[in-house]
């Protein structure tokens, strides 16, 4: 698709709002804040606590440059640190203070904060219609909760990722909506496969509504570290265009995006870039591709700066953002004035140049990581381009793990390794898929005639990790709950034979990480018999 030099408007998808969202009306004591700031005005309206009151004087706050070194885990020393102030007064008009920080504010969030991420979003993830809007939050969670709550009405089917984040789920199935995975393949969510879904929808779903949401996580895709090439957002969004769906974007990954990964005996340490060259390799968004407005992308500090931070903004077309904004009003107000002045503050002080170079450094940190554990799992097993030696295995892509002692040369193309992996284009997580056709419990299971064999000793292997002092999060965490009730492997018609257990390589260092994998080859070893 070629962008024309004047991007178009959003298209009206007011059609999509749900009951809740339609009825919602403004909060009439936010509107009395808008004749509060008129010169002269005496307000006796607004209960508003006396900023006089407020205990706090001044706040300073001491943060890394924007260029400091992430990758060896050194603090910068206080003399390159920056001071960032939020006096309790404004020296100025129009600077930031804590008495305006700390009342109550505008629903829509900090003016200043609003401002720089639009430029922001405007300058580095380029929507291709020109009215989009911004709207603070309080972090993906929250706001995709509200999100479901503008779209999905009780019993609707939502359209998501065949493994996803867990807590995704908690909003809409307590209304008795229903999830259809869609399944995925090395770039992540395959538009062919969400073409196949909605296509056959009318035969195999008669007389039930067609789902009009997508949600994906298209970088560094929680669990399976999974990133969308754009030509793929492109597919996808097209399909989605076709059939009217809504895409949720949650992209809290989108600036952790990884280059290729070699297997290497030692992990290979990124070659560092500057913040320019950073924001031309960046993984894109469904927003580059999104020339009517239906997109709805979450975007996040939780791992660009930090997670307490609870923030994070709506990018959308008016129509959503305006509806979006009276849920807030009346549901959370706004987010914490706190974490808005001081990531501010700090973005302000950054710049977009610099806020980019942190970025890219931050990248950099995880990117080496993810080298580490990668590096860990070929030296306690024998790990082979699966495209090579395991091409006759079903589903079996990336590099394949072998037992170690493994003769490369005497491995048969169908014969299946003991786990595989794609390595992780972004994100914070390894998702390894386990072939249980080789292990002897798995075959006894079977025999007896299991009701779910693969569910059974999934969960056995994970209580002898635990035994053995690793923890691991069980890949049954990420199945999408089932719309037709079916829960075991067979009835779901999920792979056989197969498990999966998600690897965090976000938080610990390289002893401790190569440590953990040795224990986690060391309990493979027993049950494969090896």
């Amino acid at each position: 698709m070629t962008v024309p030099l004047e991007l178009p408007k959003a298209i009206d998808l007011s059609h999509h709002l749900n009951s809740i969202a339609r009825n919602r009306f403004a909060s009439p004591l936010k509107d009395i804040l808008n004749y509060m700031a008129q010169p002269g005005m005496i307000s006796l309206a607004g209960g508003l606590p006396h900023p006089s009151l407020f205990p706090f004087a001044e706040a300073n706050v001491s943060v890394y440059p924007a260029n400091a070194d992430l990758k060896h885990g050194v603090v910068p020393s206080v003399d390159e640190q920056l001071t960032l102030t939020i006096p309790k007064t404004a020296p100025v008009k129009g600077a930031l203070d804590l008495n305006s920080v700390q009342q109550y504010g505008h629903s829509l969030g900090l003016p200043e904060l609003r401002a720089w991420l639009h430029q922001f979003t405007r300058d580095v993830f380029s929507p291709a219609y020109s009215n989009f809007e911004i709207l603070l939050h309080e972090g993906n969670t929250a706001a995709w909760a509200k999100v479901c709550r503008l779209l999905l009405d009780a019993g609707d089917y939502i359209l998501l990722e065949e493994f996803s984040f867990p807590s995704s789920f908690g909003p809409w199935v307590p209304e008795g909506c229903k999830g259809v995975p869609v399944k995925m393949d090395a770039h992540g969510l395959r538009a062919d496969d969400l073409e196949r879904v909605l296509s056959e929808w009318e035969t195999t779903h008669p007389g039930e509504r067609r789902p009009r949401v997508l949600y994906t996580i298209p970088q560094g895709q929680n669990p399976a570290g999974l990133s969308m090439p754009g030509d793929r957002m492109r597919d996808v969004y097209e399909v989605c265009r076709k059939y009217d769906i809504i895409i949720v974007d949650d992209g809290p990954y989108s600036c952790l995006t990884f280059r290729e990964f070699e297997i290497t005996p030692e992990p290979v340490v990124p070659v560092a870039e500057t913040g320019e060259q950073f924001r031309k390799t960046l993984a894109t968004s469904f927003l580059k591709y999104d020339y009517e407005g239906r997109v709805i992308r979450l975007d996040s500090f939780s791992k660009t700066l930090a997670p307490g931070s609870r923030l994070g903004y709506f990018v959308a077309n008016p129509i959503f953002i305006e509806r979006l904004l009276r849920a807030t009003e009346v549901e959370s107000q706004t987010p914490s004035g706190w974490s808005m002045a001081i990531v501010s503050q700090l973005l302000h002080t950054w710049g977009q140049d610099g806020y980019l170079q942190w970025l890219s450094n931050l990248r950099d940190s995880y990117e080496l990581r993810r080298n580490i554990m990668c590096a860990a799992l070929a030296k306690r097993f024998v790990a082979l381009p699966a495209d090579k030696y395991a091409s006759a295995v079903p589903g079996c892509e990336g590099v394949a793990l072998y037992p170690r002692g493994t003769d490369p040369a005497t491995i048969k193309p169908d014969q299946a390794p003991v786990a595989s992996f794609v390595p992780p284009a972004g994100g914070m997580f390894l998702w390894i898929k386990f072939y249980l056709s080789g292990a002897p419990r798995f075959r006894e299971l079977q025999t007896a005639q299991h009701e779910d064999p693969e569910n059974a000793f999934m969960g056995e292997m994970w209580k002898a990790l635990a035994d053995n002092l690793v923890l691991l999060t069980p890949g049954s965490y990420y199945v999408v709950p089932a719309s037709s009730g079916k829960a075991t492997t067979s009835q779901r018609g999920a792979e056989p034979a197969v498990g999966h257990f998600r690897f965090a390589f976000s938080y610990n260092d390289r002893v401790e990480m190569e440590e953990g994998i040795r224990r986690v080859e060391e309990v493979a070893s027993k049950l494969w018999g090896y």
